[in-house]
């Protein structure tokens, strides 16, 4: 057929509205989306007992040791209920990892958590989990479970990173990336398990910056999923398949209460990291990753849709439900984007003693995010069409730092001689320094209008975008 024949063809066969979508973005499957399904029809009421009767009391702030966790956790854990708990290992600093052991059938699977210190929010759904299997054993999501399933976690796999709420384990090592040196006894543990249990699906439980967009578009992502490669070319197999099933599930599920918040990672092979290796090893492997939502500072909202989403997940294992389920569920969905900057501070003026005023835009990162807390300079200057999670105007405004941060100095590790050195730290008001400013009506910051002391007041009214 000859080119110009073939193209009109084409173009005959495009609706207006698949030009239209292909006009605002190029990248866009000329298809049509795949209709989402309803949700299980049990998944309402399971909704609608949580809070009263499935939430894990006393894990309201996301911040928590390993310890209160298991002190949390600990009484939901009897024999009676079917649990068998039991000491697998040690932490870097001599802290336990225990796997925790449910149900009575064939099919095997293994979940773990919180393999990155400061990503907790899996950690407090597995602790709901555990109260909905223990005491609900006539709730026939649980029946099925404990019937079909044998259910085994490793949870907070990095207790001694939970003890500072920082990703990396007390060596400094990513967890998460030790699966092939298994060179940290958290990574060791965690391999003996797997290769006890051989299990046939694993969840590999995480959170993921609040940041992210969901693809191209202005919305944070919620949640993201992934079923991991097991080879570079991201080649699909029996297991791989099964995975992703199990993904479209829980997209499923989570599709009414977060439609356009849900996203995927894209499918680069990593050969050091778990998820990667239990797929090439033989399990279907589902990552879930707790991204955030406006305005859910503990991510309280959060946890309840995380745990609704791996119950549905569960629950189509147990029931082989997810058999047949369309791939492109999963594969629809758009990847993890760009990642937004938490705060921009637009159009104001640097007023920093002993240095000319200058106009320029501030933005600012957090060390946790939804709380605005413990804030850092990323960039100044001209940011052009920057965009963030939160904007606020300083126009007509001066940005002022606040005294006692001008000429700190950093003590850092000992030198080649063994003495400890000093280095200035940044200069105020210049990446990496201390977020510690006013806006100000005047250039002295004393008629002020907004403080970020490093963290943000949450009860101060900002300046509104302009």
């Amino acid at each position: 057929m000859r080119p110009a024949l073939l193209l009109c063809l084409l173009l005959t066969m495009m609706t207006p509205t698949t030009i239209a979508r292909n006009a605002d973005n190029p990248h866009a499957p000329t298809a049509a989306a795949t209709p989402v399904p309803p949700p299980p029809a049990w998944l309402p009421a399971l909704e609608a007992r949580y809070d009263a009767e499935l939430r894990a009391a006393g894990l309201d702030d996301r911040v928590f040791t390993a310890e209160h966790w298991w002190t949390v956790t600990a009484p939901l854990l009897e024999r009676t209920r079917g649990f068998h708990v039991e000491e697998i290992g040690r932490s870097v600093e001599n802290r336990p990892l225990r796997h925790v052991r449910w149900g009575e059938g064939r099919t095997q699977v293994l979940l773990w958590s919180q393999m990155h210190g400061d990503e907790s929010t899996a950690s407090m759904v597995l602790s709901d989990l555990f109260r909905f299997l223990g005491e609900h054993p006539d709730d026939p999501q649980v029946e099925a479970l404990r019937a079909n399933t044998t259910l085994h976690f490793l949870p907070i796999l990095n207790p001694d990173g939970a003890a500072r709420f920082q990703r990396r384990n007390v060596q400094g090592i990513d967890i998460n990336r030790d699966a092939r040196m298994l060179a940290t006894p958290e990574a060791r543990t965690l391999k003996a398990l797997y290769d006890k249990v051989k299990p046939m699906y694993g969840f590999n439980l995480h959170d993921q910056r609040v940041g992210y967009r969901a693809g191209d578009s202005d919305r944070g992502t919620a949640i993201a999923l992934l079923s991991p490669p097991y080879n570079h070319a991201a080649d699909v197999n029996d297991v791989r398949t099964r995975a992703i099933e199990v993904a479209g599930v829980i997209r499923t599920a989570l599709e009414p209460y977060l439609a356009g918040h849900i996203a995927r990672w894209d499918e680069t092979f990593d050969p050091r990291a778990f998820g990667d290796l239990t797929t090439q090893w033989g399990s279907s492997t589902v990552l879930i990753e707790a991204g955030g939502i406006e305005g859910d500072v503990q991510k309280q909202r959060l946890r309840k849709l995380y745990f609704l989403g791996l119950v549905a997940a569960l629950d189509s294992i147990a029931t082989g439900s997810h058999q047949g389920v369309s791939p492109a569920l999963y594969r629809e969905l758009p990847e993890n984007g760009d990642v937004w900057p938490d705060l921009l501070v637009r159009g104001g003026t640097l007023a920093v003693p002993g240095r000319p005023p200058m106009k320029a835009d501030l933005l600012v990162n957090f060390r946790n995010p939804l709380m605005e807390t413990d804030g850092a300079i990323a960039d100044v200057g001209d940011l052009g069409r920057k965009k963030a999670r939160r904007t606020i105007s300083a126009r007509d405004l001066f940005i002022v730092p606040l005294p006692g941060h001008a000429g700190e100095r950093t003590l850092i590790e000992a030198n080649d001689d063994g003495d400890n050195d000093e280095r200035p730290s940044p200069l105020p008001l210049t990446p990496g320094a201390s977020a510690h400013f006013v806006l100000s009506r005047d250039p002295q910051g004393r008629d002020v209008v907004w403080t970020l002391d490093g963290s943000v007041d949450p009860a101060a009214t900002a300046p509104p975008s302009r």
